[in-house]
Parts: C-alpha cells; structure tokens; sequence
C-alpha cells in the first residue's frame, strides 16, 4: 500500500482524479502519484471494483461516478468533501479514443462523444469550482491532436479543444478566487486506451521519428506534469501544456505514412 508523504510536493492537498476506474490506465497513473507527493485522492470512474482496488493500494477513497451523468458530478463534488474535507486539485482524465473517418461519424457517436468530453467535463468543472473554497487547481487532459492533425479522429480532436477552451474561461474567470485550471496534452501515450494500436506491428515506430525528444510518451511523464500544475510552485493558468516530446513542433504522422511503416514491419 502507497501512503501519503507528509514531505511530499503536495502534502496537505486533497485531490479528485476522474477518470481513474480503467486499470492502469493515465488516470491511476496520476492518482498514484499524486499519493506518493502527499496528496489524500479521491478516485472516481464507472468501475467500482477497480476504483476500491486502487483506493486500497493508494490510501485514498473511491466514488463510482459517470460524467456524462449531472447527478454523479454534484455526488462526486459532495462525497469527496465529506471524505477528505474539501477539494485542493481536480483532475479531468476521462476520454474515449474514437477512430471513424469524417464522413463515417454517426450521430450518435458525435453525441456520446459530446457528453463525454465536452458537456461532461463542463459540469465536472462547475461542481469542482463550487466545493473548491480555498483556490485550487483544476487540470484537464486534452491531448495533441486539440492543436494538430490526425486523420480519422475529428469528434475526438473537436471536443478536446473545445474543452481546452472552457479551461481558458475558467482560468479568465476564477482566477481572482486562486483558482487555476490548465490543460495537459500528450502525443500518442503507451496507455490502455492505445492497446490495440500498440498491438499492430510498426504502427507506434511510424510516431517516434515525430517526436524530437525520440519516445512516445508514458502515464508517467503526464503524472509528473500534473504534480507541477497541482502544486503551489505552478504560477500559470490558463495554458495548455504540451507534454508530447515536442510532437506538436512537426506533425503526426500521415495516413500514408502509417500503412508504409505497418507493411514494412509485417513484410
């Protein structure tokens, strides 16, 4: 079991990670570090079973709670102040990778998509601004492609930024009660949500020459990030913080490019 460091970089804080219920996944990568800076979290997702896991090994508490539902958010906001007595850090880590060319995207999928990482998070927002009474951070996960092209991944990459600018409106509009709320977008991250690309031979190699830093990045780097951004040493709001190896500097790889790097490791 990981328990809180009395010394750690966010000793004293109380924090909410939504989007913590798939295992292993970004978000219990952060709660977990979150845990080891001293911080008592509060894991929130759809899985309860996973969620009491995590809890368990991290010292923290576990609350079952879907985003796209109002009620779980007002829930959430309320049983994470009674269990830890107030919110310092609230984490957005929820998303849902879907791959389905322009012309292709149902109605349906663009309003699933919507509510999960646009209407979601917007209310997720509300309710942590409410219970946060003493300044905070808020932090969402975005990700690259909220700045640059991917193909096949517009729902995806229009929500992102979509959200990424209510983390604007909210910096603009609750920094006065020492509020900050930034964004963190990584590149193509080694996360269960990427397993199955993982999966295909050459396809996370046609990436790496993308990135000037030569890795595709991990749970880990996007932890570290969010620990800056929930600490008092972060003097930044507002921003979105690309934590991608400098991807955004070039571009993702093409379409193309991708079938080239897949056929030539299959050959």
């Amino acid at each position: 079991m990981t328990h809180s460091g009395a010394g750690g970089r966010l000793a004293g804080k109380r924090a909410v990670v939504l989007g913590a219920a798939g295992h292993d996944n970004m978000g219990q990568a952060i709660a977990r570090r979150f845990a080891a800076e001293g911080a008592r979290v509060t894991v929130a997702g759809r899985h309860p079973d996973e969620l009491q896991r995590l809890a368990g090994k991290i010292d923290g508490h576990a609350v079952t709670a879907d985003i796209t539902v109002p009620a779980d958010m007002a829930e959430l906001a309320r049983r994470s102040v009674a269990l830890m007595g107030g919110i310092d850090i609230a984490v957005n880590a929820t998303g849902w990778g879907l791959l389905k060319p322009f012309l292709d995207t149902t109605p349906d999928e663009l309003s699933r998509m919507t509510a999960l990482q646009f209407t979601g998070p917007f209310t997720f927002f509300q309710e942590m601004l409410r219970a946060m009474t003493g300044g905070g951070s808020i932090i969402q996960i975005s990700s690259a492609t909220a700045t640059i092209m991917l193909n096949d991944h517009a729902a995806y990459m229009g929500t992102k930024a979509g959200t990424d600018h209510l983390i604007r409106c909210v910096a603009h509009e609750f920094g006065a009660r020492g509020i900050r709320a930034n964004s963190i977008s990584p590149g193509l991250t080694d996360t269960p949500m990427n397993a199955d690309a993982k999966k295909i031979p050459g396809l996370f190699d046609a990436f790496v020459s993308a990135y000037p830093l030569g890795r595709i990045g991990t749970k880990e780097d996007i932890a570290a990030a969010a620990v800056w951004l929930a600490g008092d040493e972060c003097f930044m709001t507002g921003q979105n913080l690309q934590v991608n190896g400098g991807l955004t500097l070039r571009r993702n790889p093409s379409r193309e490019e991708m079938q080239h790097a897949v056929a030539a490791a299959t050959a």
